[in-house]
């Protein structure tokens, strides 16, 4: 209880500290940007410098701590469902193939809304996740199998998401959406953090209760049959359940690699494997992670944009390969 209250005013302090972080306004401006919205007597700032802590940064860093816990969450119940601790959703080929979904809705003039392209990133998720388990069908989720096949689904449709790229022949667009294929909080708006605010609370509530589910798989499924799960349809919702969220979170702010893979290590480390625990606690850390690798992205290399993807894949390769090496495999 004591550790859950503490990450949580470790994520609070995160929230507003990183709000300040590389933005040219003081505390008392931020408080009065917050105040007018609350409907207090405080005086407004000028539109320019209220848009952009209102408009811009706020929903920026809400939308990272969002995509964080999710993609958190989503690691920690993938590795036992596959009994692998390297999976995650970008090891996987999820977030490739939702990219995938995500561009072709962008190229073909769907994305009118969030929602459009949410909706492709779904699609590419699922087509991703089906045509991993299919690959699967003969040999289970064997540890070793399900990371080498997700990595070989992965390529597949970054390369589809490359042929699409360059058929469609506008060097703006190109260039934009490879941009946030990267992973960026540029775009980040407050129709974003909604839809992915609703989104996370309800895959986060589904995961957590098939908590115990979860801690039988890490036994096997044949473990987890003898005590009473029906393992088929409890894999069957938490995959889908993981693909969803990872859809939300791609087509928010691109594909996003290695948080689902480091975080849920880290906690497991200081919390046990019990996933009633693990869980929630992995999406509090994922969003601590992403809010804090964002805000240094943006002091680090001001004034230039890096998309925060790039410095999550920084930190997260040798972070993967001690993984590697701690399993003996490396």
């Amino acid at each position: 209880m004591l550790l859950t209250v503490l990450s949580l005013a470790v994520l609070m302090v995160s929230l507003v500290l990183a709000v300040r972080t590389g933005v040219a306004a003081s505390w008392p401006e931020i408080g009065r940007s917050l105040g007018v919205r609350l409907g207090l007597p405080v005086a407004p700032l000028p539109r320019l410098l209220d848009s952009l802590i209102w408009d811009l940064r706020l929903p920026r860093v809400l939308l990272a701590a969002l995509v964080g816990a999710a993609l958190a969450v989503c690691g920690a119940a993938l590795q036992s469902v596959t009994r692998n601790s390297l999976a995650d959703p970008y090891l996987l080929g999820v977030s490739s193939g939702a990219s995938t979904g995500a561009v072709v809705v962008v190229v073909l003039g769907f994305a009118g809304s969030q929602l459009g392209v949410t909706g492709g990133a779904l699609i590419g998720a699922l087509v991703s996740f089906g045509l991993l388990m299919l690959l699967l069908r003969r040999t289970g989720l064997d540890s070793v199998r399900v990371v080498l096949t997700g990595v070989v689904v992965g390529q597949l449709f970054a390369a589809l998401t490359s042929l699409i790229l360059l058929s469609s022949g506008d060097a703006d667009s190109i260039r934009a959406i490879t941009n946030w294929l990267l992973g960026s909080l540029a775009s980040a708006r407050w129709t974003s953090v909604a839809v992915c605010s609703v989104v996370l609370a309800v895959g986060l509530l589904v995961v957590w209760l098939c908590s115990s589910a979860l801690d039988g798989f890490a036994f096997g499924a044949d473990t987890a049959s003898s005590l009473g799960i029906d393992v088929r349809a409890t894999r069957a919702v938490l995959l889908v359940t993981t693909s969803v969220l990872t859809a939300v979170a791609v087509a928010a702010v691109g594909a996003v690699g290695f948080v689902g893979l480091i975080v849920p290590h880290g906690v497991r480390f200081l919390v046990g494997p019990l996933h009633r625990r693990l869980l929630p606690l992995s999406a509090v850390a994922g969003a601590v992670f992403l809010v804090w690798t964002d805000a240094l992205t943006r002091v680090i290399f001001a004034p230039l944009e890096v998309p925060v993807g790039v410095f999550t894949a920084l930190l997260g390769v040798p972070l993967f390969l001690l993984v590697l090496r701690r399993r003996g495999e490396l």
